[in-house]
């Protein structure tokens, strides 16, 4: 086995360290200012090592028949994790994804480069710009993982915001967002209330511990104007290294409670990690 060395840059959101895996031989972990953000193994682009991304992964595996192509608009690129998943397991599908750090997007353009013939396009671009700009009805999927540090940006949590994503989707499309929130479940519980504004189908993915407020943690949202298998969601999640539990309708209900939907003159970010939630290093 070849012996792989840190890669440390600086790119706009900060430093960015490239961490080798020593177990895996082409295998990378990428954080920013500390924060982990990806982990890719080149050699095993089905390999997932975070719970939040074998999530994102179940909505996708959910969406449509098991290998059929899909098209895809992924807000937040960091090493690319789950478009080369999707490329991995949907041969054929066409995916577009929008990430504001261009300094980011060089390095692992650079270091962790895609194969040929992915279907993969990226773009160094602001995620709701890009958003306001793409074609109606035009994606299948559209997956928001976007952190400014460890913080979702405000300009990401409005319902002017969901009513922009919706727009994009196809008529059977399915929105999901990685958030992270933690008891009383403030930011989380607007969120739901948001897009439960835009969407009339929602589901939230995120580990019980989570869900009885008992630590800080990343939420999966999902939204959809035609029923989400919530059942095959459920199956997956539940036998996951670390299980995940799939509320939806009268369980999110009460947990939406009296929040309301967020509008851009109010919109803020997403709280921020208590220290060493989501830090390495």
């Amino acid at each position: 086995m070849n012996e792989q060395i840190p890669v440390i840059r600086e790119v706009d959101g900060g430093i960015a360290k490239l961490l080798p895996d020593i177990d895996r031989e082409r295998a990378w972990l990428l954080t920013v200012n500390g924060a982990p953000q990806s982990y890719v193994d080149l050699d095993a682009p089905t390999h997932l090592e975070f719970e939040y991304a074998q999530r994102l992964a179940h909505v996708v595996d959910c969406a449509a028949d098991e290998g059929d192509p899909l098209e895809l608009l992924h807000l937040g690129g960091g090493a690319l994790t789950l478009p080369r998943y999707v490329a991995a397991t949907r041969p054929g599908s066409r995916q577009d994804v929008v990430e504001a750090d261009r300094g980011l997007l060089a390095l692992v353009a650079e270091q962790l480069p895609l194969p040929a013939g992915s279907g993969i396009e990226v773009h160094g671009a602001d995620a709701r710009a890009w958003v306001e700009a793409a074609s109606a009805a035009s994606v299948d999927v559209l997956i928001a993982d976007v952190f400014g540090g460890s913080r979702v940006p405000a300009h990401l949590t409005s319902v002017e915001y969901a009513r922009t994503a919706e727009r994009v989707l196809r008529p059977d499309g399915i929105y999901v967002a990685n958030l992270a929130d933690g008891a009383p479940f403030a930011f989380l519980r607007s969120q739901l209330a948001t897009f439960a504004a835009v969407f009339e189908e929602l589901a939230l993915i995120a580990e019980p511990s989570v869900l009885r407020g008992r630590r800080f943690g990343n939420a999966l949202l999902v939204a959809s104007h035609v029923p989400i298998d919530t059942a095959a969601l459920a199956r997956r999640t539940s036998s996951d290294a670390f299980p995940a539990r799939v509320e939806h309708g009268r369980a999110l209900a009460r947990l939406i409670g009296d929040a309301t939907a967020v509008q851009d003159t109010d919109a803020v970010e997403s709280p921020e990690p208590p220290d060493g939630t989501f830090s390495i290093g």
